[in-house]
């Protein structure tokens, strides 16, 4: 049956109510062909759109040729003899989660490099099966951000928020303006680098790093390109233009944890 065919039949049970219901039909007849003509539109744009997702979706041949080439390139230097066959708990969800998403080099690299880990005896032990999961929650820009895990650099982060200048019962608080802002974004180049604090939010519900509470770097200079940021002194310029708020920038860090640092160190430490 033509995809033709398939809109024509859905078109054909709504226009159907109103034959179905003759005492009715000189009402809902008109209305419901219309409602007919309106989903067969909407059913063309939408198989329009879903055709560049199915040409994505890989299938058995390009998951062979990605073993053969990424995975294979990877374990090059490894003598054959460190060459292990990679536990099934790994490497069967591994190479499923590359049917959808083999088409994105930034998490297809990490499947990659998890694969060359679990395949070879010296690092097999780090692999570890969750390691799958976390690849299949991550966005492309996330799994480069992620990448900036490897490096010994600090992470700062800054909370911009008003404050009222002067408490009462009736006007006490504030609110937040800015909430896990830093150049993160800029630094692994993120396709969205404005989307970096949801990123943040997504990596430390993944367990692979943590804002904690009154943590902070105390190197001199560490936080001036934050606070010296547009979007910090754009946020500070509105905040002082109302006389009854006050400025207040909270100093944090972001901090890699012990997972975080494996997961780094087996699906994006590139062997080979």
């Amino acid at each position: 049956m033509t995809e033709e065919n398939k809109i024509r039949d859905v078109v054909d049970a709504v226009t159907g109510v109103a034959k179905a219901v003759p005492v009715y039909q000189d009402v809902v007849q008109p209305a419901a062909q219309e409602v007919g003509k309106a989903l067969q539109t909407v059913a063309k744009t939408v198989h329009v759109a879903l055709a560049p997702v199915s040409a994505l979706v890989w299938g058995y041949d390009q998951i062979k040729d990605f073993v053969s080439t990424k995975v294979a390139e990877r374990l090059r230097n490894v003598p054959p003899e460190n060459i292990v066959t990679p536990k099934p708990n790994i490497a069967g969800p591994a190479l499923e989660s590359l049917r959808y998403t083999g088409h994105e080099s930034s998490l297809s690299d990490l499947y990659a490099n998890l694969l060359a880990a679990s395949m070879d005896k010296a690092t097999a032990s780090g692999a570890h099966p969750a390691f799958v999961e976390i690849i299949k929650q991550l966005t492309p820009d996330e799994a480069k951000l992620v990448g900036l895990f490897v490096h010994p650099m600090a992470f700062p982060l800054l909370n911009v928020r008003w404050e009222y200048k002067n408490q009462t019962p009736e006007q006490s608080g504030g609110k937040y303006v800015l909430v896990n802002f830093s150049l993160l974004g800029q630094q692994a180049r993120l396709e969205f680098p404005h989307l970096t604090p949801t990123y943040i939010d997504n990596l430390c519900r993944l367990g692979l790093a943590e804002v904690p509470a009154m943590y902070q770097y105390t190197a001199k200079g560490i936080y001036d390109a934050l606070e010296n940021a547009p979007e910090v002194l754009q946020a500070k310029a509105e905040i002082e233009a109302n006389p009854e708020w006050s400025f207040n920038a909270e100093r944090k860090g972001l901090r890699v944890t012990e997972l975080g640092k494996q997961f780094a160190a087996i699906c994006v430490l590139r062997k080979g």
